[in-house]
This record gives structure tokens, C-alpha cells and sequence, in this order.
């Protein structure tokens, strides 16, 4: 506490700074996120597989299912939110709040791990680099969108970040210590939270796996690989612990998952290529897509020219390195981060969606604080002013795009209105329940039918019982779209030859209540 209490009064300025960074940041992501906040079927089905944990204490043994391949991730992330979503009396916002403060406590690791990485140059002199990269990781419109809403993928940022700065602090070391051994156990925390926040967590192993082998190989020469060998054990025992139960789960259902994995990597052809060369004409249009969607506020133009200054000045700064002050180590780091999630994204051939950057998320913006550090200390008049340009105009775009100009979703308050006629409706018989909607689906609104005591029954078609005398189906689409008696999906299907009985319009969506034809 001493120490930090020194540090605030020897960089008043910036620690006033980063204070100003991080109530903004936490004002992006917490203003009226009740309202803003995503509350599909996906955040739906969360919330309902966690509360059944804390009402009947069941064991979670698998997380959520990944949307290609049949794979399901490990159950950290419902055992992670559990807590918030207890705290808030069942309301989905409690876990919205939860990954929203992640993303606060992730815009201070960025500024934090930045600092260390890429310090000022003198005592008591504000480190503009890492305040730059806390700065634009705290306004990206992008990194808000997926740090208020709980989602497994979004909490992936922070323990990515984490795993990297563990690999590093274990690198960086002159020899072994209990320091060291307290960082492979973070460690081995870190990546198995990031590993089961989404599978692309392994792209980010190539870079710990270098960094960790170059140490083995310095240790080994310097004869002091026991102790590194004994920290490093105790992390993969972690690792391989919180792992288990997806391990457990697979064990008794016939290695289901083991073989979707072997399938998707072994035969799905149409979906990752298995030559690494393949990916490398994709690295600079990969580049780009990244740099508009995190750095530059989804403005192409601004996104391809920071990508090209990205390029220009990495070149520059390997021809003249011995003229500059920069810390080498963290740069090669970070480059290799960044790097590697290129070519591993380069090896996909579906469409990339923006949460698949979460295990990089932080790698862009700390690059730009790197080199936002060298030219503000560089001393040259021109290298300021060119910086100043860039900042300035990266900051209106992304201000531009800022998703708080839009109007909120208001998904969370749909869900509960249209539940609410469902409950009304329903008369305290039993009923079933189908959606009709292009990216949706029933768990959203069953979260507050179960919530609050409603016989809604889900219809297995081999199971006659399970099918009542009424099916509620809500239509979130055009209502000329709407047909709610012929729909293909299962759960209309499985109802039977039925008719439309009422009719409802619920906070934009058409509700109807189909009986049986007779």
C-alpha cells in the first residue's frame, strides 16, 4: 500500500488521467445496460443453467456448445458468473454488470501491463504510451459492445491479457523464485478461464509455448531447471484440474467431445485449412479487418491507414532500434501475439466474426501505445505532431461510431414483457413454447417463465406427454414473415397440425397461442 501510495504522489497527473480513463471506460459500458445490453437465446440459456446451480446445487460439468463443429466449451464461465447473478436477485443484469467490470478491470491491466512494458523515461514522467492504449481500449466501440453483456467470449480479453503478462513476468525473471511459482499458477488459471471462454484460446499457445521453451533453454544452460520444472508442473496440474470437468463430462458420453474436436480439425476441410502457408496471403487483409473493427471505430479508411502505419513504422523501427529507447522483449511479445492470431484467423475459411478477436483484443491497442511512446519521447517536433494527428483523428472516429448514439436494443425488457403476456395468457396451465427470428431462440424468454413458477414444457417428439394443449410462438420478425402454423421448426412441428387460436402484438414482436385442429 506504501508503494502505491509513493507512486500516486510522485505521477499526480498521470494518475488523475487514468483515473479520468477508467470513469469513462466504465461509463461506456455501464450506462443504462439494462437497456443496451445483448439477452438472446444464448444469454438466456446462461442464465438458466446457473440459477439451477444455485437453487439445486447440481454440478456443472460442460459450458456452452460452440456454434460450428459440435463442441462444447468447459463450464468456468457458469461457475464464474454465478456469484453476480445470486447478488442481483436473478436478473440477467447482475452477469451483464459482472463482465462489464471485467472490461473496467481490463482497460487498467492494459494501461498497468503497458507501463511496465513501456515506460516513461524519467522519474515522475507520465508513461503516454500505456495511458494511450488504456485510452482507446476503454472507447472502442467494439470492445464496449462485447464488455457489457455477459457472453463467455467476453471475459476472454482479460484472462488472454493475463496469460500473456504471466508468460512474460516468467521470462523476464533472472532466476527462479516463489515470485516465478506464483506466476505459473496465474498462469495456469488465466489460460484455462481463456481456453474455455472459446476454443480459439489455442491460437494464443504458440506464444506462450515460445516464450516458456526460451526460458527452459536459458535455465537449462545456466543449469536451473528444477525449479522451473517444479513451478511450471505445479501450473499445468492447475490447468489440467479446472479442465477436469469437461474431461469427466466427455468420459461418461463416449468422448463425444474429443471426437467433434478430431473431426473439426482432421476432416472439416470446408472449415479450416490445415496448411499453415495458406494463411499467409490473408495476414495483411486480416490485419486491416482488425485495425477497423478495434482501433479504428468500424471506419474502413481509418483501419487500412493505421494498418499501413502499423507496417511503415514497424520497419522504421527495425532499422533504426539502436537510436531508440524501447523495451525489445515486450514488443517481440506482443508481436507475436498479434502474429500468430493473424495466421491462426488466416487458417479459418468461414466468416470471422468479431468476438473471435477476444484472445487478442488487447495486442492492437498496446502496439499502438508502444508506438505512441516512442515518438512521444522521441523529442522531434515532427513525430509529435504527426501523433497528434493520428490519436486525434482515431479518437473522432471512434467517438463517431460510439455505440451509445444508437438507441438501446431494449432486449432484456422484451424478453420480460412478452414472458409476462406469455404467464398472463397461459392461465396456469401448462404450455409450450417456439420462436420464430433469424438469430434467436426460446431459452430468453423460458429464463422468466421458469423464474417465475410457469409450466412451460419443452417437447421431446419421442415423448407424446410432453405436448400440451397450447403452443405460444413468438415471432420476431416481419409479421408478413410470420407463419406460425407451417414454421419448420422443430418446436411447432413436433406441436402437430394446429391452428391460431389469439394473436397478440408484445413490445414489437407478434405473439401467438396455436391449439390443435380437431
Amino acid at each position: 500500500m506504501g508503494k502505491i501510495v509513493n507512486w500516486v504522489k510522485n505521477n499526480k497527473v498521470e494518475f488523475a488521467i487514468l483515473v479520468a480513463i477508467l470513469v469513462v471506460g466504465a461509463f461506456l459500458r455501464l450506462y443504462k445496460i439494462a437497456d443496451y445490453m445483448t439477452y438472446l437465446g444464448d444469454e438466456g440459456r446462461d442464465v438458466i443453467v446457473v440459477r439451477r446451480l444455485l437453487l439445486y446445487f447440481d454440478p456443472i460439468l460442460i459450458g456452452p456448445g460452440t456454434s460450428i463443429g459440435n463442441m462444447y466449451l468447459g463450464p468456468l464461465y457458469y461457475y464464474l458468473i454465478a456469484p453476480s447473478l445470486w447478488l442481483a436477485g436473478f436478473s440477467p443484469v447482475g452477469p451483464s454488470v459482472f463482465v462489464a467490470l471485467v472490461g473496467v478491470l481490463t482497460v487498467f491491466l492494459v494501461w498497468k501491463f503497458g507501463r511496465e512494458w513501456f515506460p516513461s523515461t524519467g522519474s515522475g514522467q507520465v508513461a503516454w504510451g500505456s495511458l494511450i492504449a488504456a485510452f482507446f481500449y476503454a472507447i472502442s466501440p467494439t470492445v464496449i459492445i462485447f464488455s457489457r453483456s455477459s457472453w463467455n467470449p467476453n471475459v476472454m480479453p482479460f484472462f488472454a491479457l493475463l496469460s500473456v503478462y504471466s508468460v512474460w513476468k516468467i521470462y523476464q525473471s533472472r532466476e527462479a523464485s516463489r515470485e516465478v511459482g506464483w506466476w505459473f499458477m496465474i498462469l495456469g488459471i488465466s489460460y484455462a478461464f481463456c481456453l474455455q471462454s472459446h476454443y480459439l484460446g489455442l491460437l494464443l499457445l504458440p506464444t506462450l509455448g515460445i516464450f516458456l521453451f526460451i526460458k527452459y533453454l536459458k535455465l537449462r544452460k545456466e543449469n536451473l531447471l528444477k525449479p522451473f520444472i517444479k513451478d511450471s508442473l505445479i501450473g499445468l496440474i492447475i490447468f489440467l484440474f479446472l479442465m477436469s470437468p469437461l474431461v469427466i463430462f466427455d468420459a461418461r458420453h463416449g468422448w463425444r467431445n474429443f471426437e467433434a474436436m478430431k473431426k473439426f480439425f482432421a476432416v472439416r476441410q470446408e472449415t479450416v485449412s490445415i496448411k499453415p502457408w495458406k494463411a499467409i496471403p490473408k495476414f495483411y487483409p486480416i490485419l486491416e479487418k482488425v485495425n477497423i473493427r478495434l482501433l479504428a471505430g468500424r471506419n474502413d479508411f481509418a483501419g487500412k491507414t493505421i494498418s499501413f502505419a502499423f507496417v511503415v513504422f514497424l520497419l522504421w523501427l527495425l532499422f533504426n532500434s539502436k537510436k531508440l529507447t524501447i523495451n525489445r522483449q515486450p514488443l517481440a511479445i506482443i508481436l507475436t501475439w498479434l502474429v500468430f492470431a493473424l495466421l491462426g484467423l488466416g487458417l479459418y475459411k468461414q466468416e470471422i466474426y468479431d468476438h473471435y478477436y477476444g484472445f487478442f483484443f488487447p495486442a492492437p491497442f498496446l502496439l499502438v501505445g508502444a508506438l505512441a511512446g516512442v515518438l512521444a519521447n522521441s523529442g522531434k517536433r515532427i513525430g509529435k505532431i504527426a501523433l497528434f494527428i493520428i490519436l486525434g483523428s482515431l479518437f473522432m472516429v471512434n467517438l463517431q461510431n460510439s455505440p451509445l448514439r444508437y438507441p438501446p436494443n431494449q432486449q432484456l425488457r422484451r424478453a420480460k414483457e412478452v414472458a409476462q403476456k406469455i404467464s398472463e395468457e397461459s392461465a396456469g396451465r401448462q404450455f409450450n413454447l417456439a420462436v420464430i427470428a433469424e438469430r434467436n431462440y426460446e431459452a430468453g424468454y423460458q429464463y422468466f417463465l421458469e423464474m417465475w413458477g410457469k409450466k412451460v414444457v419443452k417437447i421431446d417428439a419421442q415423448k407424446p406427454d410432453t405436448i400440451t394443449n397450447q403452443l405460444f410462438v413468438v415471432c420476431e420478425m416481419e409479421k408478413t414473415k410470420c407463419d406460425p402454423t407451417h414454421s419448420p421448426k422443430a418446436e411447432v412441428a413436433n406441436f402437430g397440425w394446429s391452428k391460431i387460436d389469439t394473436e397478440w402484438t408484445v413490445f414489437g414482436t407478434t405473439l401467438y397461442r396455436l391449439v390443435h385442429t380437431k
